[in-house]
């Protein structure tokens, strides 16, 4: 490993982390990120004559100085502040008249926090791509396989039948309620901070609230109404987003992992060339994709109770929010990050047997069609008695391994209204599928409707 977390190992960091994450996290990423902060916010002072006209002009040039990572560990240790070392190692770059005025008037967490805006930003974009590109992989599902007969599933046991484009519907109108939150939720959480020591932006009077407007215009951040120093709510929205997406992205690895299973075999990964399932079945081909989902939606999970408990600071500041996001945000966001590119690669590849699902439907004799024979003769029986009946020629059947239809057909109260014939056609499992159609052809429209609007 190159770090303490999974995400940095060289060896499984592919697995839980993605290069763009890992670039946007790791140490060079996120001092870059404040460097050009702290560059952006001395050109903006510049201009409202804050800081002399040449200091800003140096400072602001700074942004994209590569520093000695060393060297700022190193001073970070010796001050004992989260930013010291930065500016002590950025201040040795410049001349001496612009050195005195890094940073000025701004706090430690007013960069932090900016550059949790930003990071953010970056992942609601990199989600919003993804999904996009999840949500066409479902809808193409759904649409060709909307009369792909299937069995449903209910308590883990057979059900109904439904088709497998239903199945997927189900799954891209939620991602598709996850673009929307996305969306929803972007103007509320790409929000930057100058607030400076209590959150009164004390150090520039009267000229704080113009300073952070065009600090954060700058930086493609909205200002925020009030500081939002003691105010982690943002955060915690974030992170419980993250948590909602990658839990439906668990879902389907969960359905395909399970549905991979050698004795039901209706859908499978496409194994990439020269993936081993397991180093001593050599018959194995393991649904490791999928599996992946639910690890990474755990981890995910397990950040959100960090989350919340920032929403409780102390008076106007303290650093135990703040700086407990510093460990949960980057595993939470790479493991989202993991996910979203694991689901989109698996649903591009994914294998639908159709004769599978068909057979599994016929596998059950029937039993799987016990309601529509019980709705049809509720008109002549009642409810209840309806119920009776049918569900004492199903346990006959059971115990016979007869058909259904076989066992119903043998019993006299019930042919009494519904001859065989009238039995085998409400059989018919295309019957009983209800709104199928109509679910996908809903979800279809309503996200062509998304895609549509500006």
């Amino acid at each position: 490993m190159t770090g303490v977390d999974v995400a940095d190992s060289v060896v499984y960091g592919h697995l839980w982390s993605t290069p763009e994450t890992r670039d946007l996290f790791d140490d060079r990423g996120r001092t870059r990120a404040w460097l050009q902060i702290i560059a952006a916010l001395a050109a903006v002072q510049g201009e409202l004559g804050i800081i002399p006209a040449d200091a800003a002009e140096e400072i602001a040039g700074a942004g994209d100085l590569e520093l000695d990572l060393d060297a700022v560990g190193e001073e970070t240790r010796r001050s004992g502040h989260s930013m010291l070392g930065l500016i002590r190692v950025l201040q040795r770059r410049l001349r001496a008249d612009g050195a005195e005025w890094v940073h000025h008037g701004a706090t430690v967490q007013d960069v932090s926090d900016t550059w949790t805006a930003l990071v953010m930003q970056r992942m609601l974009a990199i989600a919003r791509r993804d999904l996009g590109t999840i949500e066409r992989s479902l809808l193409a599902l759904a649409d060709e396989h909307r009369d792909t007969l299937m069995l449903g599933r209910t308590h883990g046991q057979p059900g109904l039948p439904i088709t497998f484009g239903f199945k997927a519907a189900v799954w891209a109108a939620e991602t598709g309620r996850h673009l929307e939150r996305i969306a929803a939720a972007e103007p509320r959480l790409a929000v930057g901070q100058l607030a400076g020591a209590v959150g009164t932006q004390s150090s520039w009077g009267d000229q704080g609230p113009e300073l952070q407007r065009r600090l954060m215009e700058r930086l493609g951040l909205g200002a925020p109404d009030a500081s939002w120093l003691t105010a982690r709510d943002r955060v915690a929205e974030f992170t419980a987003l993250l948590a909602l997406v990658t839990g439906t992205l668990a879902k389907i690895g969960n359905e395909v992992y399970n549905l991979q299973r050698a004795e039901i075999g209706e859908l499978s990964e496409t194994p990439a060339p020269g993936v081993v399932g397991s180093i001593t079945m050599p018959q194995k081909q393991n649904p490791e994709r999928s599996e992946q989902l639910w690890t990474l939606a755990r981890v995910v999970r397990a950040s959100v109770g960090l989350a919340l408990e920032g929403l409780v600071g102390e008076h106007e500041r303290d650093g135990a929010a703040w700086k407990t996001e510093w460990a949960f945000l980057p595993r939470a966001s790479t493991a989202a990050a993991a996910a979203l590119a694991g689901a989109a690669d698996l649903l591009a590849g994914l294998r639908v047997d159709r004769d599978r699902m068909r057979a599994n439907l016929d596998a059950q004799q029937g039993h799987a069609l016990a309601e529509p024979v019980m709705l049809a003769l509720v008109p002549h029986t009642g409810r209840q008695r309806a119920h009776a009946l049918v569900h004492r020629a199903a346990s006959v059947g059971r115990r016979s391994n007869r058909p259904l239809l076989e066992a119903l057909a043998s019993d006299p109260e019930v042919t009494a209204h519904l001859p065989p014939d009238a039995l085998a056609d409400l059989m018919r499992p295309e019957r009983s599928l209800g709104a199928v159609a109509a679910a996908i052809d809903d979800v279809l429209v309503r996200a062509q409707g998304r895609t549509a609007a500006p």
